[in-house]
């Protein structure tokens, strides 16, 4: 089962928490952000996916201003797992995200899908484990591999 939903555009990581002594917290705007996901993925009347997924997700700025493409996965991924798309974040194991040409008020577009819905194999990334730990080595044709630190 594929799942497609249009989310406001999340708040930064820089903006999500904020340092309450030693403590550190969610922030108000991260708060509201994530109560509005859970009332999108109520209305949606969605069913938590389990197993493994991917999730692609197109972010459509605000602005024109600069911004990192990787800032706003942490909101988003946490919002939706509390909404309930999913059991736990650490159920994604493939990652695509792309920033988009900047719309009013910005959003987020979100794709999920079961692994084993895409035939087990997403892109052509594989995973071989070692003494060493876990390595994610590419095997896409189109990406040659310089280097691999050790």
């Amino acid at each position: 089962m594929n799942m497609q939903i249009e989310l406001p555009y999340p708040p930064s990581v820089n903006h999500y928490y904020r340092r309450v002594g030693a403590k550190t917290l969610i922030s108000r705007q991260g708060r509201e952000y994530r109560e509005d996901v859970c009332g999108i993925l109520l209305a949606a009347n969605l069913r938590p996916l389990k197993g493994d997924l991917v999730l692609t997700m197109a972010v459509y700025p605000p602005d024109r201003r600069r911004r990192d493409v990787d800032n706003v996965l942490k909101a988003a991924l946490d919002a939706m797992q509390h909404g309930g798309a999913y059991l736990d974040d650490s159920q994604i194991k493939e990652l695509h995200v792309r920033m988009m040409a900047p719309v009013p008020s910005g959003k987020a577009i979100v794709t999920l899908a079961r692994l084993k819905a895409l035939g087990g194999v997403a892109s052509g990334f594989y995973q071989r484990g070692g003494s060493k730990g876990l390595d994610i080595l590419p095997t896409m044709p189109h990406i040659k591999i310089v280097a691999r630190p050790r």
